[in-house]
């Protein structure tokens, strides 16, 4: 495990990472989903895509990475862009899971692999906007102590960093950004998936202009079962990464 400090708006970030086939020179990025750290992508595809160097990281105040400040995925992007320069290597294939999705989206590289990415708000359902709209009442009164119970399970137990940072990225719509991709696309997605529903991936796939869908058995985690399909996928289609 290694780590590189990154300054960004002049303050310090910590980002730990790992590379795995590190004399390979075609390279792939793999980015992790909110909540999450880069263990789980690199249980499910470190012994795969041999041919690729492979970067995962823990993204800003996940895992053992530090973020002092409240981000957006803009601010996500551009910390990982310093990162790779810091690293001195270029990407041929951003890979992300959900957050991690819309993160790759926004890094612009040659081809893009998109695990149940998230960026199409989905409407709340109707005991969350019941939540939401009893905590507006409640807010004024300052009953503190009553705030965790209209925190999201996502949420819950973070810096105040993270969770401003957690508002601002669960609401943003990024139909926009995907429309103005040019990367190479490939997405997968979990058939079962509640988080960032099966349409969302259909609506992503038809903003892409060259882009590819496969839905998949599975919940919002599908990809750990479905890891070697994805990786042939991506070397079937990815054959020529520096080009």
């Amino acid at each position: 495990m290694a780590s590189k400090e990154i300054y960004y708006k002049n303050q310090l970030f910590t980002i730990s990472y790992q590379i795995v086939n590190p004399s390979q020179t075609p390279s792939i990025l793999i980015l992790h989903g909110w909540g999450s750290n880069k263990e789980i992508m690199k249980n499910s595809f470190g012994k795969t895509l041999a041919e690729y160097k492979h970067i995962y990281i823990d993204m800003p105040g996940f895992g053992k990475s530090s973020n002092p400040l409240i981000l957006e995925t803009s601010d996500y992007a551009t910390i990982v862009k310093l990162f790779l320069e810091e690293l001195n290597t270029s990407v041929d294939i951003a890979m992300g899971h959900s957050f991690g999705g819309k993160v790759a989206t926004l890094l612009d590289t040659p081809y893009l692999v998109l695990l149940s990415s998230s960026g199409v708000l989905v409407p709340k359902a109707f005991i969350v906007r019941c939540k939401i709209a009893l905590f507006k009442i409640l807010k004024p009164l300052k009953l503190d102590k009553f705030q965790q119970l209209f925190v999201s399970s996502d949420a819950k137990g973070m810096s105040q960093e993270m969770y401003e940072t957690f508002k601002n990225v669960v609401n943003e719509d990024f139909e926009e950004n995907f429309l103005k991709s040019r990367s190479h696309s490939l997405l997968f997605w979990g058939k079962e998936d509640t988080a960032t529903p099966l349409y969302s991936g259909k609506k992503i796939a038809e903003l892409i202009e060259n882009s590819h869908f496969y839905p998949l058995d599975g919940d919002h985690f599908f990809f750990v079962k479905h890891s070697a399909f994805i990786a042939q996928t991506i070397i079937n289609t990815c054959k020529e990464p520096n080009t």
